[in-house]
């Protein structure tokens, strides 16, 4: 065993054997701890601190039971879950997560994997996640309602707009945010920025639905461009159906690209035209009606609907994983390499398995981990917070601006940290690691034995 992976070992077997059955967790630490260990051996205030050991442990994590009543009158009960992982360069910050998947270990690794996006932003935001395992699929707008004024009857005590922002994620939408902060300012007797995706006319930020998508491109034009390439003419595949994945398709049709296939819970369209134009718009009335079958898409336009299957065995330049953690498997890592696609970009949370990744890494494939790519959500959710401070509201175009110069940035940010000379390329997943760590880091170090 070399020295490198022994260090990993003695760094990761204690919390296997204290957190054993929290896999998404554990898997997001070793992820990080990879890169991060022989950087924490070079810089021996980061070891002596215990910096990375204390950054794999919540400040707190709040467990909390839901009761509401159904529209038949019958009692349900769910948990709701806010780990607040690290406050070390600003209040917490993390969206909100309805969906049967959610439990403690997802939470976990969505908040340790915020805290070192957040950081990579450069806005004073520490990393925080939460949720429930409520699903809002085929529930009523009062059922819930009625489930959000429970879950927020308990939350409100632990957020506020200096001590944690909540936000969107899947399954909360502006309706959710609405209802959850509606019955924060009722209990709190306060109207603050307490919670980002609100109503435009409420406090809102323009362009927030699409920012995770649009930041997410803008990373993409940033790693082409470092290449000397660009995306005018390339062909995407995309993964999901919800507001990430259309700021993608939107943003990716403007500036020349076209994505060609779309993913939804039934399968995947294929496009060979792109979706543009009427297409957009088209998706955008699917969502809003709560339709997520993309079958209904392929059904409209006459194109190529694959049931049951995902996106990534097609022949394109650019593949982006836009649904959720885990999705992207080791099958679908020999057929992008098989097909020579030439960037695997995560736009979702860890999209891509341990193992798939390994695959990746090794060969010609240029890889950018979700941790930089996805952060010009919470980025915009950070210039929704300055909205709501200055108690003014910016244009589109403002805010687009801003979050451009953010990706821009992060991007600068990963070749600083992972440049590798000998090989002459970038390695964004350590550069994204180093450059989130090392704020965190400092900060932490800073500010003592907290």
């Amino acid at each position: 065993m070399s020295k490198h992976k022994a260090e990993l070992e003695a760094f990761m077997s204690p919390l296997r054997e204290k957190y054993g059955n929290e896999k998404e967790f554990l898997q997001a630490v070793e992820e990080v701890a990879e890169t991060v260990l022989p950087f924490i051996e070079k810089n021996p205030k980061y070891k002596k601190a215990k910096i990375l050991e204390r950054m794999a442990v919540p400040e707190r994590a709040i467990i909390f039971r839901i009761p509401w009543i159904d529209d038949k009158g019958e009692y349900q009960i769910n948990t709701g879950y806010r780990v607040q992982m690290n406050s070390a360069i600003g209040p917490y910050k993390g969206g909100m997560r309805f969906h049967p998947s959610v439990n403690l270990s997802v939470m976990k690794f969505l908040a340790f994997e915020q805290t070192l996006k957040n950081s990579l932003t450069s806005l004073p935001m520490g990393g925080g996640k939460g949720g429930s395992d409520f699903d809002p699929r085929g529930k009523s707008d009062n059922e819930i309602m009625r489930f959000c004024q429970s879950l927020m009857t308990e939350l409100f005590r632990h957020i506020g707009a200096n001590t944690d922002v909540p936000a969107g994620d899947i399954g909360v939408g502006a309706r959710e945010v609405g209802y959850m902060y509606g019955q924060y300012k009722r209990l709190a007797n306060e109207f603050t920025g307490v919670f980002t995706g609100k109503g435009i006319n409420w406090g809102g930020s323009l362009i927030r639905p699409e920012a995770t998508g649009f930041g997410a491109v803008y990373f993409t034009q940033e790693i082409l461009k470092n290449v000397g390439d660009t995306i005018k003419g390339k062909t995407v595949a995309v993964s999901g159906f919800g507001n990430v994945a259309w700021g993608v398709v939107k943003k990716v049709a403007e500036l020349g690209g076209k994505v060609v296939a779309m993913s939804g819970p039934d399968g995947f369209i294929y496009d060979k035209n792109g979706i543009t134009g009427d297409k957009i718009d088209y998706l955008i009335e699917m969502r809003s009606s709560g339709r997520d079958k993309v079958k209904d898409y392929a059904d409209k336009y006459g194109v190529e609907f694959h049931a049951g299957k995902k996106p990534w065995g097609l022949k394109v330049d650019i593949a982006m994983p836009c649904a959720t953690q885990n999705e992207f498997d080791v099958e679908d890592a020999k057929a992008v390499i098989k097909n020579k696609v030439h960037y695997l970009i995560e736009v979702a949370n860890m999209p891509t398995t341990l193992e798939a990744y390994k695959l990746i890494k090794d060969s010609e494939v240029i890889f950018a981990p979700g941790k930089a790519v996805n952060a010009g959500g919470v980025a915009t959710s950070g210039l929704e917070m300055t909205q709501n401070s200055i108690r003014l509201s910016w244009s589109a175009k403002e805010v687009d601006e801003h979050l451009h110069k953010i990706m821009i940035e992060i991007h600068k940010s990963c070749i600083k940290y992972g440049y590798d000379k000998k090989a002459g390329r970038v390695d964004y997943v350590k550069g994204a690691n180093l450059a989130g760590f090392v704020k965190v880091a400092d900060a932490m170090i800073d500010q003592g034995l907290v």
